[in-house]
Formats: structure tokens, sequence, C-alpha cells
């Protein structure tokens, strides 16, 4: 039985995977792209076939990146045949600047000079009290120290008569403003250097230190003020800290519910008049009967 018409048949509805070009296309195979600097046939761009033209060119350039990407090292899995694709050699520009190098805190210099290696804890701890696991910091923590506890034992050396509860509520409040303030003296150290390595000024080796203070101090500022809206309360019920400026803000002027009643009668003709008096014939008219009136 002789195939060889259907064969030829078959194969003809395939192109060959060989594709000359004039001028060799670059390949970044790292990035799966491939670069042709050969000119387009303008004949062709002209004519009426210049959609089949561009897939016919889009098409062989496909077909040289494929046959690269196969003389890469292939390794065989289960789901399929997978190539080993090297570094990416095309230079590409970056989105977005680098960041900033960061100050270090006080803690991560003392930790940098003592050579500790941060750890990662893990977010839930075994409570043993309670038999289930909590986390290990913030709302219903291990680090609660018993707020929710309704019995507080009183030892020998406490006063049986004082408020042991209002006592652990003091020492916590105490514990969060000593962590604000080293806070704020975190910010205001980070500001500084930030200020002295960026905004430093070189006027013949001399450094303006007038404007690194005052730009040192608007940071703070600013600082101090988005700190106060990360509260609940928006900072209303904040301690002011030493030196804090007053922050400034809208506020809505109301008038006395108690007036003069000839004022309030002359506010409201004036709005009234504005609404249906102006631009009648008679401007002394309080209202405009016209407009006023309902024709059915």
């Amino acid at each position: 039985m002789d195939v060889s018409t259907q064969l030829e048949t078959q194969s003809s509805k395939y192109k060959l995977i060989t594709v000359e070009k004039p001028i060799p296309l670059e390949f970044d195979l790292g990035l799966l792209a491939a670069y042709d600097t050969n000119t387009l046939d303008d004949q062709k761009l002209k004519s009426n076939n210049i959609d089949e033209y561009l897939k016919e060119y889009t098409r062989d350039g496909t077909q040289l990146l494929i046959n690269e990407i196969f003389k890469l090292p292939l390794s065989v899995e289960d789901v399929g045949v997978f190539a080993e694709l090297p570094d990416v050699t095309t230079v590409l520009p970056r989105e977005k600047p680098i960041p900033k190098v960061k100050p270090l805190t006080r803690w991560e210099k003392f930790a940098k000079a003592k050579g500790i290696q941060k750890r990662k804890k893990d977010k839930l701890i075994y409570d043993e009290e309670k038999g289930e696991w909590v986390p290990r910091w913030g709302y219903k923590g291990a680090n609660d120290d018993g707020a929710n506890d309704w019995l507080i034992p009183v030892s020998n050396n406490d006063d049986p008569y004082e408020d042991l509860f209002a006592k652990r509520r003091e020492a916590k409040k105490q514990r969060i403003e000593k962590n604000s303030s080293r806070h704020q003296r975190n910010l205001e150290e980070a500001a500084a250097q930030q200020n002295k390595n960026t905004n430093t000024i070189a006027n013949s080796g001399i450094v303006t230190t007038t404007n690194q203070k005052s730009l040192r101090k608007a940071e703070l500022n600013k600082q101090i003020a988005i700190s106060k809206f990360a509260t609940a309360s928006i900072g209303k019920f904040d301690k002011p800290l030493e030196g804090e400026p007053k922050m400034k803000g809208v506020k809505r002027k109301f008038e006395p519910t108690i007036a003069d009643l000839k004022k309030e009668k002359e506010s409201n003709l004036s709005i009234l008049k504005k609404v249906v008096g102006k631009g009648s014939k008679n401007d002394g008219d309080i209202l405009n009967v016209r407009k006023a009136s309902y024709i059915f």
C-alpha cells in the first residue's frame, strides 16, 4: 500500500523547523526573547496580504527561538520536558529608585557590636494555664500580664488594702508610655542621622547647622503627627510629650443656639431674597410673586 501521497499532503500542512535569515537573530533565553534586526519588506507591507506576511514573519522568529531553547540542557519529568534557562543578559532599566539605607536603631547597633544574630520567633506559643495556643504579643497574647484575671493573690509584701487591679493597669500604662518615649527617641535619632547624610550643605568646608536643625525639627514633627493619627482615638487621649507642638486642624464654627432675633430675622430675609427675589423687575420686593405662584 502506497501512502507517500498521504504523507506529502500531511507534511505540506506543516512548515520546516529550519529558518534562514540574512542577519542571525540575537537571543536572550533567560527572558525567552529574540531580537530580529532584519528589515521588513516594504512591498509586502503595502500589499493587501500584510496580515499574512506579519504572521509568517513572526512564526519564523518564534521557530528560531524554540530551536535555541531545545539546544539547552533538558530534563524529562513526569509532567513534561523542562529546559534549564541561562542567566539574563539584557540590561533592563530599573522601575523605581534604589531604596535609601535606613539608619540603624539602638538595638541594631548593639546587636551588631555584640554579634547577636536575629532569630525568627513563632507568632503563637502554648499557654499551659489556658491549654491552648495564644499569640506571643498583642490582644489576648502571652504578654497580657493576666489582664483578664478575675482574682489576684495578695502576697505578704503587698498592701492588703491596695487595689492590685489598678496597680497592674498603671504599670502597663507606664510601660506603654516608656515604649512610646523610646520610639520617639529612635525617630528623632533616625531623622537626625538622615538629615546629616542627605541635607548637609557644604560651604567652603563648613556645614550649615541651622538648616540641619530646622529640617530635623520638621521631620520630627511630621513623625509625631503620623504616630498620633495611628491610634484609635487619633491621639485625643494620648499624653502629650515634652515640647510637642500642638496639632493644627480645621474646627467647625457653630452659631449660638440663643441669638438676637433681629439678626436672625435679617439673615433669614437675606437668604429668602437670594432664593426667590433675585432678578425680579422690582429689586426692592422680597418675594417674587410670579415665581412663588403655582399655575394649574
